[in-house]
Order: structure tokens, then sequence, then C-alpha cells
């Protein structure tokens, strides 16, 4: 603290996915405020902040105290004052709204409903595990559908029909809103009925028999940014426009609370230079912070270039197309329950044309627009013929019968038959996709047991994309990052719901974000391996283990699993592709008979 420089008092609210920041001066008016996604590097976040603030106001004296999942571990590792969200809520509304009766925060995973009533203590709920109902749901489903937040906004708007979504988990809703897809209704009505399934699964979960009296008071970022979802909540309740009250600066409600606070609860002064200048150079990372960690997936960065390079000998091969000599190929098709794969082989094997789609619910639609695109790419009717075609996966039979392929086999064959290209010898085959998972124990090189997933979805892809997309990056930049972590963080074997309240633990202890994108890649093996597989011993593995599907285009997976198994894992160039490959493989060995069925 510095002498002779003016005082103020700041709020400071640390989401899982976002920092707000209000500063008041004595009379409780708002001077300044920000809000922004951290992306998990909560310091950056905050130095950015701290010179808008300096730019603002100059230098001065800040009475200082935190809120928010993120905040608390904050404020204890660095001595600040700290108050729980919903007292820090609930402070805000006796100052500055005491005409309201209930109170509806929604934030990025949370969401909470406190009832007022004269001469009683304030009744607060929460919510409890599940992400239905928040933020993060209305991310993932707008993500699904390939729009941005803002974007789903504008098409709830022209919405003309509500259809009933489940407001679960963000991962097991994919099937309902893949459903609504699949039968061709508008995407401003899918978006209309995500905003009323998470009203209702608001009110539903929280209220609990509650009456809800106006005035209703709305706040939290959705309801900030999101003006349809307010209108649904109003439709849900059954109020009128007049009985709800949206502020301004809904998003920072906490922080002004804890702006208000910070008279009473800051435990001193901070200058604002001062707290500049250690975000900026402070490097933190004691010793202490980083126990519970991981092995590094490599050691550095010359270490990861020659695992790659060794596993260069384990590609399929390829050659180009050949358009001048009549020649016949042979189509392999994988089609999934969100996407599909096709791979055309030559008469050598060669992988001449690929091509990975998603379904977005018409798995019919898909696979014509990828045949249609295979032939104005590549395909000279008088000099390339496909002398036969299989099909797997999710669509097998529609694909078959429709466009008349010659055969359809089983998923698990498709995967056995690639993997034993790329080793001849392999005893298990793991392939992993965006929500399922098989694995196939091979005994003399026969398959002797096979295991999928069934509910859980927390050893598939779509968990690392769903925590990727949370913080702010893309899968392939994710993973990137983790292969390069140097103090991996141990997040467990948990489902994807559960699994955020050890990121947020990990936030609060300091954790780097490549350090979490590497934690979640050991989390996914440990959730195949011990919660889906239930192995007590991984030799039940054997010695060449083949991995396939999406999951393992990050190569940290591969390399989780290597170092939990202590083997060398084999994986092609086109993991994504495998079934596809296998398909395509079947086609060719068995032109023969292709009549005879």
């Amino acid at each position: 603290m510095k002498e002779n420089l003016p005082t103020y008092n700041i709020g400071i609210d640390i989401g899982s996915t976002t920092l707000k920041v209000c500063v008041m001066n004595h009379e409780n008016k708002i001077i300044f405020s920000d809000y922004q996604r951290h992306n998990a590097n909560i310091k950056d976040a905050g130095y950015s902040i701290a010179t808008k603030l300096y730019c603002a106001l100059g230098d001065c004296n800040l009475n200082l105290v935190m809120t928010g999942s993120v905040g608390m571990g904050y404020a204890e590792k660095f001595d600040l004052g700290f108050v729980q969200e919903v007292v820090a809520a609930t402070e805000t509304i006796h100052h500055l709204y005491s005409d309201v009766h209930t109170f509806i925060d929604m934030g990025g995973e949370d969401s909470k409903m406190i009832f007022f009533e004269q001469g009683k203590i304030p009744d607060i709920r929460m919510n409890g595990s599940c992400a239905g109902g928040t933020g993060a749901f209305i991310d993932q489903t707008a993500s699904l559908l390939g729009v941005s937040t803002g974007e789903l906004n504008s098409l709830a708007a022209r919405s003309t029909t509500i259809y009933p979504i489940a407001s679960r988990c963000g991962v097991f809703s994919k099937t309902d809103i893949q459903n609504l897809m699949a039968r061709n209704v508008s995407t401003a009505d899918i978006a209309a009925s995500v905003f009323n399934a998470v009203a209702m699964q608001v009110v539903a979960s929280l209220a609990r028999g509650m009456d809800i009296i106006p005035k209703v008071f709305l706040c939290g970022g959705p309801f900030a940014f999101l003006p349809e979802l307010k209108k649904h909540f109003i439709r849900i309740l059954n109020i009128n426009e007049s009985d709800c009250l949206l502020p301004q600066n809904a998003q920072l409600i906490p922080a002004i609370g804890c702006a208000i606070l910070a008279n009473t609860h800051s435990k001193r002064p901070i200058q604002l230079l001062q707290l500049i200048y250690a975000l900026k150079f402070d490097k933190g990372g004691t010793p202490a912070d980083y126990t519970h960690r991981l092995d590094r997936l490599f050691a550095s960065r010359q270490e990861y270039d020659q695992w790659l390079e060794n596993k260069k000998c384990f590609h399929v091969p390829k050659a180009k197309i050949d358009t001048t000599t009549p020649s016949d190929y042979y189509l392999g098709v994988d089609s999934g329950s969100t996407t599909t794969k096709i791979v055309l082989l030559n008469q050598k094997g060669e992988v001449v044309y690929t091509d990975y789609q998603r379904n977005y619910g018409d798995s019919f639609k898909t696979f014509s627009k990828a045949m249609y695109a295979m032939h104005e790419s590549v395909m000279e009717p008088q000099n390339i013929n496909i002398a036969a075609s299989c099909v797997t996966g999710y669509g097998e039979n529609l694909l078959k019968t429709a466009f008349n392929l010659d055969f359809g086999i089983v998923e698990t064959m498709a995967h056995f038959s690639a993997a034993k290209e790329v080793s001849p010898s392999v005893s298990f085959v793991l392939d992993i996709g965006g929500q399922d998972m098989k694995a196939i124990f091979i005994e003399n090189g026969s398959i002797r047991r096979i295991e999928i997933n069934e509910a859980c979805s927390s050893g598939c892809g779509s968990f690392i994309e769903t925590f990727a997309n949370m913080l702010g990056y893309s899968v392939a930049e994710f993973a990137h990052l983790s292969c390069l972590a140097k103090h991996p963080c141990d997040l467990g074997t948990r489902c994807t719901v559960f699994m955020n309240s050890k990121v947020k633990q990990a936030m609060r202890e300091g954790a780097l974000v490549e350090d979490i994108a590497a934690g979640f890649s050991y989390s996914v093996i440990k959730n195949c391996l011990f919660k889906v597989l239930k192995l007590k011993n991984t030799s039940e593995l054997g010695p060449n283990i083949v991995v396939q599907g999406g999951t393992f285009k990050n190569h940290s997976v591969v390399r989780a699993l290597e170092k939990m198994t202590g083997h060398e894992v084999s994986f092609a160039d086109i993991p994504e592709l495998m079934g596809a490959y296998g398909a395509a493989l079947y086609a060719m060995r068995n032109q023969n008979n292709k009549h005879i069925l």
C-alpha cells in the first residue's frame, strides 16, 4: 500500500470459465468493471484487466475481496479476503434491489436460486453435480450445432415450435438433439428448445416445491448475453415481463457484492501497480503446488519428435489413384453415430482416397454427399471400377440396403482386421471414438473377448473435447499443449460432470493449462482401463497393443497408455479411419464371394 493514493473497493469473482471484476468508490458507485473468459490462464486474464484498470483510474490502493469456485484457492494462497458467492450475491440484493423475492443465478457450470422472505434467513438452493441448466450445457449444444452461443440466441428468436430436449449432461443430450437434426427440424427450433430445456431444468431442480414470487431477479453470464433465455424463463415461470428484473450488470452481481463488502472483509489494501507487477513477473509454482502430479508424458520436445519418428513404421501404405489405366478398387465405409468415414483401396491394398464427415444426424445424406465428392474428386468412370464394397458401424444396415453395398460386417471385425495390418501379432485393440469405446482382447490370432462402454463417456473423445472447448482451445491445441506439460495434474477417474470439481481444484492451485490438458489424457486411459475394462493388471492387454479411433490422433493419449502399461503402443497415421480401412480390406479379400451372399 502507498499513502496519498486514492482508495477504492474491488470485488473479484473467479469462476470456472470467467473472471469478473467490479470497482466501487466510497459511495458504492461502480467506476470500473470487466468480464473475461480466462481459459484456465487466470494470471494473464487478471493482468489484462489490471492494466485496463490502471489506464482508467491510474495507480490506487484497493480493498480487495474475492469470490467464486476458483477464487477461493487464490484467496487462500495469497491471504486475501473471501466470501461465498451466495453471500456476495445476497449482499448485492440487500443493498441495491430490496424488492426482490426470488434470485436466479446461472453461471458457466453452476446455477443458484435464493428465496427472500421478510424476517427469515434467505433460503439458498444450488445445483449439484449435474451440468444441466448451466451455461456449459448451452455452450456444448451450440458447439454440436456448429454455431456460437450468440448465433444460438439469434436462431432461437426465429423459432416457431418447441421440442422436448432433456437438459442432462451435454454428452447424453446430444442424442436428443441429433434425433431432431435427423428429422430435419430447423436449427432455430432446436436452439429455442435448448433454452426451454435449460429453463425447465433450473426451475424443476432448484425450486423443489417453493413458490417463485416476483420480483424475480436474473443474473449471470448466460442471462446477460442471451436475451432469448430470459423469455423462456418468463414463460416457464408464468410471470409478466414487469415481474422480472435483469440488471445491466447481470454478469457481475457476485463481484458487486464483494466490492460492497470490501470495507469490512478486505484483509489489507493492495497497491494496483504492485498487483500488476506480481501478475506480470511472478513465476508462481512452488514445489508444494506440484504435489499429486503425474510423470511427464515426454521429457522434452526432442523426445517427442523422436517418438513421432519411430511411429512412422506403423503408417498405412498409400498411393495416388491411377486414372489412366483401368483398374479395380475396393470401398470401405464406417457409418458411425456421429461421423461417416470412407476409405478406397487399390489392388495392392494401398489407400488412394479417404473422407471423414460429420453426420449431423443424417447418415444417409452424409454418405450420399461423400460418394458424390469422391466421384467429383478422383473417379473417371471409364477407368475406375469399385469391384467390391463393405460397410460397418451404426448405419451398416441402412447404407448396405439403400446403396446396394456388397458386404456388411460388425465393427469389431473391421477394427481387428485393420489392427492386424498395423501389427500382425496384435494382442489387444482399443478403439476410442467421440462417444463410444471398444476393447478387443486377442489370443492366438483370434478374438477372445470384447468389451464396450455403456452409459459413461468419461473415457471417450467427447470427454476431452468438452473440456478443451470449455477452456477456449481446439482439441488439436489441447493435445499439443499436453504433450509438453511439465507437471500433469492427477484428475483421477471420474465422469465428465464430476471432473469439473477436479479441474477447479487444479485451477485454484495455479495449475497451468498444459498440466490440466495432460491430466485429461491420463484420465481418459485410467477411465478406460479401470472403470470400463475393470482391469486388475495391465498385463491382460499383452505386449502388442494397437489403438484406433479419432481420440488417438491426440498423441498425448497414446503416450499416457504407454506410460501406464509399460508397453509400446502401435497406431496408424489414420487412426480415425481404421474401421473404414478394415471394411475396405474385407471387401478386397472377399470380392469373389459377393454374389454368393
